[in-house]
């Protein structure tokens, strides 16, 4: 069976790039009829941020992707968060040096500094701790057996190596990127466990993935460096690798390099799926949900960073992804991050709910609309808008009569013409009754009465307009007419006349 795992660390809010991931391997699981994982990777407890990992558990499920297995839901590999499995990696560690494959080493933070000191004078390209520069260093390669037994009865601080084979080619075929072929003179000898006794990634998300049965490791591209260590530990323990699939990175809008929050900034958008402050600076970083993007969308426009169905069609519901996902059609270049592309998706989904679904939504920010009102907004807008709380925020005349008119269109409408229009419309609307004040009812008793007093309708209706909402303007006006009601219409047409003369 096919098992993927989405492994984030709990450092502070989740990128949105991180939901890509998520979503991918999501996608794949159930196109393969397998298990999508969570795993909470905090092995390093310097960068824990408190409230990052429940942000990833609400931004997942926000975004529509079921974890079966995992943080948050639980299953036969429990514990799923790293610092709870603390105890285990050491065992794994400890194995590697009783098969000659790891070493325990006491360097200081100042020994390390010295070694880079000599090799920078030496003008050495490669200056890690590796093959070469171990043997000169205090190890349990160099030291002898009984001061290394010693140093670590002493309660000495030290950290366990990888030992890297010296001359050795390390080849893997990634899914998407084809054969990688890495020689072992270029891998340092990675830490692998601290010495606080925490592992480091390297090696518990290779004990962990083995464990958990993982079949597939889909990640981004930034891993893809790291993963010829892996494959090395992998050997080094004789378990079998899974495959790998590094995705394409998520590239700025303009110009070079990764999404950052920068960019984010600069843009004037989110690239957090949900609005996170942050317990220490309490700053606030913008969230796609709060912003007024819908799940589906965010989804839509996420899948189509990198992948492609190889079809014209452009819009997918969660299912018809599942069924369209493949990993070979991942491409390898970065995927440009175009924030118009998202308000597209976003306007198309806006568009396909109904009435009483975008009502429900946009009530969340305004508890005191009722049912009634909600709807006719969604009704008057749902066509014009690309977020839903714009259904509230573009039409501020419906709650409030104009306080100013525009001076552009009244200098240009507002003539005889318009006044004699007002009297006329004033009278057609008083004579509407209160039940039977809808947008058709008033255009068809309005229009009439233009014609028989010799004015055309198509000339005084901005003026119309003007007099209504203080602008020239904006959604369907004989709806507008309905949702304020005959007395406020006609209250403004009277204002109006007399603000504008």
């Amino acid at each position: 069976m096919v098992r993927v795992r989405f492994a984030p660390s709990p450092t502070g809010p989740l990128h949105i790039g991180g939901v890509r991931t998520a979503l991918y391997n999501y996608l794949f699981a159930r196109k393969m009829g397998g298990k999508m994982l969570l795993r909470v990777e905090d092995t390093d407890q310097t960068r824990y941020v408190p409230g990052a990992e429940d942000y990833i558990l609400e931004a997942l499920k926000w975004v529509g992707i079921e974890i079966d297995e995992g943080q948050g839901v639980g299953g036969p590999h429990a514990p799923y968060r790293q610092s709870e499995r603390k105890p285990m990696y050491r065992q794994y560690a400890e194995q590697l040096i009783s098969e000659g494959k790891a070493y325990y080493a006491f360097d200081t933070a100042e020994e390390l500094d010295e070694m880079r000191k000599r090799l920078e004078e030496a003008k050495v390209d490669n200056m890690s701790y590796n093959a070469v520069t171990r043997m000169q260093m205090k190890n349990s390669l160099t030291l002898p057996k009984e001061e290394v037994e010693a140093r670590i009865a002493n309660g000495d601080a030290y950290v366990i190596r990888l030992k890297v084979p010296l001359k050795e080619e390390i080849r893997f075929k990634d899914i998407i990127r084809d054969w990688v072929v890495v020689h072992s003179s270029t891998i340092d000898d990675k830490v692998l466990l601290k010495s606080d006794g925490m592992p480091t990634y390297h090696l518990a998300n290779i004990v962990d993935d083995h464990l958990m049965e993982v079949t597939h490791v889909i990640r981004g591209e930034e891993w893809l460096p790291s993963a010829p260590l892996h494959i090395l530990l992998y050997k080094a323990f004789g378990w079998k690798a899974p495959e790998f699939a590094h995705l394409p990175l998520l590239l700025k809008p303009e110009g070079n390099g990764k999404l950052s929050k920068r960019d984010g900034l600069l843009g004037n958008f989110p690239i957090f799926p949900l609005e996170w402050k942050d317990p220490f600076t309490e700053e606030i970083a913008r969230g796609f949900k709060q912003d007024g993007y819908l799940p589906e969308a965010v989804v839509n426009f996420l899948a189509f960073l990198g992948w492609n169905p190889g079809t014209e069609q452009e819009f997918f519901t969660m299912d018809e992804l599942i069924d369209s996902f493949s990993l070979d059609k991942i491409h390898k270049a970065g995927a440009r991050f175009m924030i118009d592309k998202a308000k597209w998706f976003n306007q198309h989904y806006i568009k396909s709910k109904s009435e009483s679904e975008l009502a429900a939504i946009i009530k969340e920010s305004k508890a005191d609309l009722s049912n009634e009102l909600a709807v006719k907004l969604v009704s008057l807008m749902k066509d014009r808008v690309t977020f839903p709380q714009e259904i509230i925020t573009e039409v501020p005349f419906i709650f409030d009569a104009p306080s100013a008119y525009d001076e552009e269109v009244a200098k240009s409408k507002w003539n005889d013409d318009a006044r004699k229009a007002m009297g006329v419309i004033k009278e057609a609307v008083a004579g509407i009754s209160d039940a039977d004040f809808t947008s058709q009812n008033i255009h068809d008793t309005i229009f009439p009465a233009l014609e028989a007093a010799g004015i055309k309708a198509g000339k005084v209706m901005q003026a119309f307009r003007l007099a209504i909402t203080g602008v020239g303007k904006g959604p369907d006006l004989m709806l507008t007419l309905e949702i304020l009601g005959k007395a406020e219409v006609i209250s403004r047409i009277e204002k109006a006349v007399v603000a504008l003369g």
